[in-house]
């Protein structure tokens, strides 16, 4: 019995992140160890002879993918997974995986893999190599006053991108992993935290379920840096027209506040008095004209007509998907074609074209009339 988790596909990315997540939930709930122990050794059998882990699978959906793509990524995020479940370094899966990202070093120009690197390496206690790749973070850093992050690309307009965020978090939890974090680390941390904040949407999550997942948890462990038992805070929001208050103290400080705005379109003042942290957030929500149509898929039909037969006759239905958008690959397409009443599909002569980079077309069957090509 596999003990991979996904749909369909062995994903390792997949397996990586339940195992982690079922480590981690261990402290707060019962989890079967032999799920958690036969997921370990799963992963440690998609393993090539340099100890790089294998990447298998694909992904549908493509915002849950993030930017592990390949078997060096793939092999910086598995081994993560492994450090944060407390494997030592010592192990010998553990010390093969850092071993193979460190031959990847020196040749390595994807900002993603060096953030997801530095991460790494910061968990493994491996100061030098993680310094090395900080420094050259810093480097490649992008600046706006107090705010600070990263880009897969070169462009500069794409800040607000779900890699851009899962990348800035990655840096944010490299910075904070340390035996001793100083005050010019938090305020290192500080600034990426700022812009982080910035991208969060009204109901506190990001563009994807990767980015999601990474934000909250480089952001929680910022939390636990900055956190003190000591001090309160008053946020005084204030129009010509409108007044709102909001008290954060030790007590209340995980809950959530929130009050509408009744001066809008209006100009609005924030201020905060007091020693505590808060994060302030202003969420507006409007209507916008339907954007022009984009054609990014295209379904053709053309049948043609059999009618050499006495009784009945023969339709021969050519179905033609094709995807022309900006992507290089699209998220999971589903045909739905159901038959006319009185017609029933000859199975033998179905058949399937491939013109593309497709990894696979599944043909369902439903009821002999109603038929789903995926």
């Amino acid at each position: 019995m596999s003990s991979s988790y996904c749909v369909n596909y062995i994903i390792t990315r997949l397996t990586a992140f339940v195992l982690r997540s079922f480590g981690k939930m261990q402290q707060y709930t019962y989890v079967d160890p032999q799920i958690i122990q036969r997921a370990k050794e799963w992963l440690i059998s998609k393993r090539d002879s340099d100890g790089c882990f294998i990447q298998l699978g694909r992904l549908f959906n493509n915002r849950m993918k993030g930017g592990v793509n390949d078997n060096v990524t793939m092999t910086a995020y598995v081994t993560a997974s492994l450090l944060e479940l407390e494997t030592p370094v010592t192990d010998p899966v553990v010390a093969k995986g850092l071993s193979c990202l460190k031959s990847a070093i020196y040749d390595m120009k994807n900002t993603y893999a060096t953030a997801l690197f530095a991460y790494t390496f910061s968990l493994a206690r491996d100061t030098e190599t993680r310094q090395k790749l900080l420094q050259k973070l810093e480097d490649l850093a992008i600046s706006h006053g107090p705010l600070l992050h990263w880009s897969q690309s070169d462009s500069k307009d794409n800040s607000g991108d779900s890699l851009s965020v899962e990348i800035s978090s990655y840096v944010l939890l490299a910075a904070l992993t340390a035996d001793s974090v100083s005050t010019a680390d938090l305020g290192f941390a500080n600034r990426i935290v700022s812009w982080l904040v910035k991208q969060q949407n009204a109901y506190g999550g990001f563009s994807s379920t990767q980015d999601t997942v990474v934000a909250l948890q480089a952001l929680s462990l910022y939390a636990t840096k900055v956190f003190s038992a000591d001090g309160s805070s008053t946020v005084s929001v204030r129009s010509a027209g409108d007044a709102h208050h909001f008290d954060v103290t030790q007590e209340n400080k995980l809950l959530y506040q929130e009050k509408p705005l009744a001066s809008v379109p209006g100009k609005y003042s924030i201020e905060v008095k007091g020693s505590a942290c808060v994060s302030v957030q202003v969420a507006q929500f409007y209507n916008i004209p339907t954007a022009t149509e984009t054609k990014t898929l295209s379904i053709d039909a053309k049948i043609e007509e059999d009618c050499t037969k006495t009784f009945g006759q023969n339709l021969i239905l050519t179905l033609t998907v094709n995807y022309c958008g900006s992507q290089a690959m699209t998220n999971m397409v589903i045909v739905d074609i159901k038959l006319l009443s009185g017609f029933t599909a000859v199975i033998s002569k179905v058949t399937r074209g491939n013109n593309g980079d497709i990894s696979q077309v599944n043909i369902y069957f439903y009821n002999n009339n109603r038929y789903f090509f995926l």
